[in-house]
């Protein structure tokens, strides 16, 4: 088990002296909560390190991801967050950005039988955020659909902690090991398979982009392999290319083939993705 809160950290509290709390997620070394205060609303994530069971090894990098996330944002030039250390760990809060994400936005068209296609201006809105983070020279390195937030304005590409493409602090850095299997690039998975490491690219986050708009239009993953296969054998499907037969319904299909490309170079920039949505 790990040793995450069941409250808040007393250093946040003072600092954001919450009017209401509501706790969203909690999965192991991770807890999230939606905080209200008279400064404004807030995510408030906390970190602990997971300790190792029969079924699952230790990870003491669950512990860090929330400050190493917050000097990501420092470093982007970010404004309204904090970061810092408790006694199990690290947190950070930033602005809640309030919506729906990808993928629950369009269920809808994954309902059987539904005619409705994925508008494309949202599959813009989402490489524009991506882009925005490429254009500062960074790669996410976790993009899915959970992580596009489309508000009624914009839409906000969240969860920096496992981003790379400048300094942060050693003491809260720790190594990429890959990422969400089914948005996991076929190099990505590779050079995990092999070193249990990799580097997240631009070119890895454009195959996650693709990945996330296929399912989450589709319903299908982009790569096939069984729900319960083990993590190794879902990156071997991965890394062997083990493309399903599916396409998106209009105009998003080949967009999202050529995103879905094996070779990073035959992939389009996101910025062409752009292109091509506008």
């Amino acid at each position: 088990m790990s040793a995450t809160p069941a409250e808040l950290p007393i250093v946040v509290l003072d600092a954001l002296m919450p009017t209401r709390q509501r706790l969203v997620a909690d999965r192991r070394g991770s807890m999230v909560w939606e905080v209200e205060s008279d400064r404004g609303q807030y995510a408030v994530k906390v970190g602990a390190p997971i300790e190792a069971t029969a079924e699952w090894p230790g990870q003491p990098w669950t512990a860090l991801a929330p400050a190493r996330e917050g000097a990501v944002m420092y470093r982007l030039g970010l404004s309204d967050f904090a970061y810092g250390e408790w006694e199990g760990g690290t947190w950070n809060f930033q602005p809640w950005h309030e919506g729906p994400n990808l993928h629950q936005l369009w269920e809808p068209a994954r309902e059987p039988g539904s005619l409705i296609e994925p508008h494309t201006s949202v599959a813009l809105s989402c490489a524009e955020a991506l882009a925005e983070l490429h254009a500062k020279g960074w790669a996410h390195g976790d993009v899915q659909p959970a992580h596009f937030i489309i508000g009624p304005e914009r839409t906000h590409l969240i969860d920096l902690a496992l981003a790379r493409g400048g300094q942060v602090p050693k003491g809260y850095d720790f190594p990429f090991r890959g990422c969400l299997v089914h948005y996991e690039a076929p190099e990505i998975a590779r050079s995990v398979l092999a070193t249990g490491e990799a580097e997240p690219t631009q070119e890895a986050d454009v195959y996650a982009l693709g990945a996330s708009l296929l399912i989450s239009a589709t319903g299908w993953r982009a790569i096939e392999y069984p729900d319960d296969a083990p993590r190794p054998v879902q990156r071997k499907a991965v890394a062997e290319g083990k493309r399903r037969p599916v396409k998106a319904k209009g105009e998003l299909g080949e967009l999202i083939d050529a995103m879905l490309s094996q070779a990073p170079g035959d992939r389009p920039t996101v910025y062409e993705v752009g292109t091509a949505l506008s």
